[in-house]
């Protein structure tokens, strides 16, 4: 099998795509915004769906064969022996999340979420008949587990939705900060509910825990394979009960979940699972090149923008404060409109008004390199008495 070349598509290619990252916008503004890969397909992925459709297999799901490549693909990647019979296929991730919040609390009960966060979780567990609590990251970007145990211990909330590794800030929780979470949560008879749908793409060096792999704990994990392999689209995904108590409770969600997974989806995401690796590997030294270039590029042309290498994933989270009050409130809205590049507001992960946005570094290293060129240019404008610096 051929190594995968991920700078080989042209900007022409991307643009024959018909999904969000390629449509949302017009022809001159390029997009680095939404969560999506500018990569080609895996090959074990490409020959998979190809082969479905080569014998017209496009009916309901009957994910069986998804539970038990991911186990085999969690045990390979992080030691993590996973339970077949603890597997639920559902449609994806945020309604993996929502049926567990369903299932696990009450309705009208409290959600921790810790923001900076991914934006439906402010909107999922509202969806889902619960109340969020927000309780902030530290200014290290660290879980306030102070602050997490307050809430639960006044009763304001039962459970905690985790996001790991973490978006926007692509911070891998240690087993240290994992085992003190699940500390806090048992002694207030709590539950977490794990995201952890980026967490195959953990980068060079960084040691990641799946949050059930250290013991019989009190949650769940929502696992897919739509983020490493760019599946988004075809819709399957995995609840991973952790004991018994959470096992139980999930019992009690509808039983057709299962048919609303995309068929197409779990035959992706087993192929992914199973034959992946090589083609992973490679992407995640691929996208460990693209965060360093982010911080070259940057200090070559904005070095007023704070911005710390992330641990997992292709998302860069940037603190644009320092270019001066015209980017303090929203500078996603500023690149857009003076740059022609999309980002997405810092606002949409709970930060309003701090400067900050989030820029996809999951494309090729000459889109990069020219949403960070377009960046730059957003910051000067030309006056009648030359060119200046917004500030």
């Amino acid at each position: 099998m051929a190594e995968p070349d991920f700078d080989a598509l042209t900007q022409e290619q991307l643009r024959q795509r018909l999904s969000a990252t390629w449509q949302a916008h017009p022809l001159d503004v390029l997009p680095a915004w939404v969560a999506e890969l500018d990569v080609p397909l895996a090959e074990p992925v490409r020959e998979a769906l190809l082969t479905a459709v080569g014998r017209d297999d496009t009916g309901y799901a009957w994910p069986v064969r998804l539970p038990q490549a991911f186990a085999g693909f969690a045990e390979r990647r992080w030691g993590w022996t996973v339970d077949v019979a603890r597997c639920w296929p559902v449609a994806d991730v945020m309604v993996g999340v929502a049926e567990a919040l369903k299932a696990l609390t009450s309705a009208g009960e409290g959600v921790v979420i810790c923001p900076p966060v991914y934006h439906p979780f402010f909107s999922i567990p509202v969806e889902a008949g619960r109340r969020v609590v927000q309780v902030p990251l530290l200014a290290d970007g660290a879980l306030d587990l102070a602050g997490i145990n307050a809430v639960l211990a006044s009763g304001e909330a039962r459970s905690v939705l985790l996001c790991s590794p973490h978006n926007p800030t692509g911070r891998v929780w240690n087993s240290d900060e994992l085992d003190a979470l699940d500390e806090v949560v048992r002694r207030h008879d709590g539950l977490v509910v794990s995201d952890e749908v980026h967490a195959p793409l953990a980068l060079v060096g960084a040691d990641l825990v799946p949050y059930l792999r250290g013991a019989d704990r009190p949650g769940v994990a929502v696992v897919s394979a739509s983020k490493a392999f760019n599946l988004a689209g075809l819709k399957a995904a995995l609840l991973v009960a952790g004991n018994d108590a959470v096992q139980d409770g999930l019992a009690r969600m509808p039983v057709d979940l299962g048919y609303r997974v995309g068929h197409l989806g779990a035959v992706a995401g087993t192929a992914a699972f199973k034959h992946g690796d090589t083609w992973l590997d490679a992407l995640l030294a691929h996208l460990d090149r693209n965060r360093r270039l982010v911080g070259k590029l940057l200090s070559k042309h904005l070095p007023e923008v704070g911005y710390l290498p992330p641990a997992a994933s292709y998302l860069a989270w940037l603190d644009c404060r320092g270019l001066g009050p015209d980017f303090g409130q929203a500078p996603a809205a500023r690149f857009l409109e003076r740059g022609r590049v999309a980002l997405v507001e810092g606002a949409d992960f709970g930060v309003e008004g701090t400067g900050w946005a989030r820029l996809n570094a999951g494309t090729t290293s000459a889109l990069l390199e020219e949403a960070v060129r377009r960046m730059a240019q957003a910051t000067v404008e030309v006056t009648p008495t030359g060119v200046r610096a917004h500030q």
